[in-house]
């Protein structure tokens, strides 16, 4: 079975489109059909499910799916360890992160010790970062804890507390805390459900028995400050992005006891290799993030 083959065949299970996937692979949708259509006819059993333009994995699809990601993460790892032993460095670091002001400092500093080697980024929500690490899609998470998973090793950094963010005229801004109670007389723009962070302040909530309304959903912190600078509402995040706000328009207060907190740390799957750039970056986190 070619490489190739099990490349194009990811690549479709991923989009669930061929067009879609021809376009990402660079190849024409008519060449990516017959290429599926080799492989299965290598395997004697269809892969997909076709109902018009709309496809889905069948059970063998699945199945080959989750053995040729496993197959090219060792291919990935093997090609570490070779190029360690040739002495040369990884070519790129991808992390996902509940937040990217987390990473900021250690980002500079990682790049002055490691001009060569690129950083891929991306916030995304925890469980997003969980199944991307599983699916081999990023090497590193920096994220809310605990996350469960047998695949996973889990380094605590820190405790985090959520704060509120009100603008500077607001009754509010002279408190020296603000209750749950409070928070749920005001309009608020909060994270979606789906990132931790708002999962903590709902759980905090669902203790004392109120129930949070937000008028409106962000994902990005940037986005639900602008909407608190233009009195739209107040907004709820983790108090370590507080450190890069720069809008004389806002004021952060803390939540009153109890007040909702959760561990961040660094998570990655147990069979990573650990090569120096990934050593040096998880290093480079503990420090910085330790010391926030």
């Amino acid at each position: 079975m070619e490489h190739r083959l099990l490349e194009y065949f990811i690549a479709v299970s991923e989009e669930l489109h061929f067009t879609k996937a021809a376009e990402n692979l660079g190849i024409s949708q008519p060449t990516l059909s017959h290429q599926i259509r080799l492989l299965e006819d290598q395997l004697g059993t269809p892969l997909f499910h076709r109902s018009g333009k709309k496809i889905h994995l069948t059970q063998a699809g699945s199945v080959l799916l989750e053995h040729a990601r496993r197959i090219f993460r060792e291919l990935d790892q093997a090609k570490l360890v070779i190029g360690e032993l040739a002495g040369l460095r990884r070519g790129r670091l991808r992390i996902g992160c509940s937040g990217n002001h987390l990473l900021i400092q250690s980002i500079i500093s990682f790049h002055r010790q490691f001009p060569g080697i690129e950083l891929s980024v991306v916030e995304l929500a925890t469980e997003e970062t969980r199944d991307r690490l599983l699916s081999g899609q990023l090497d590193l998470g920096v994220v809310f804890l605990p996350l469960k998973d047998e695949q996973l090793v889990s380094l605590p950094l820190y405790k985090e507390e959520l704060v509120v963010i009100v603008p500077i005229d607001h009754p509010l801004a002279e408190s020296s805390s603000i209750k749950l109670h409070e928070l749920a007389l005001s309009p608020l723009v909060l994270f979606p459900p789906k990132f931790l962070a708002r999962q903590m302040l709902d759980s905090a909530c669902a203790e004392i028995g109120i129930q949070l309304s937000p008028v409106i959903e962000l994902s990005t912190m940037e986005s639900q400050c602008q909407m608190v600078a233009h009195h739209v509402g107040l907004s709820v995040v983790p108090k370590s992005y507080t450190a890069t706000l720069r809008d004389s328009r806002l004021i952060s207060i803390p939540i009153a006891e109890p007040s909702p907190h959760r561990s961040v740390g660094i998570v990655y799957r147990k069979d990573t290799y650990m090569d120096t750039a990934i050593q040096a970056f998880v290093q480079h986190l503990s420090s910085n993030l330790h010391a926030t």
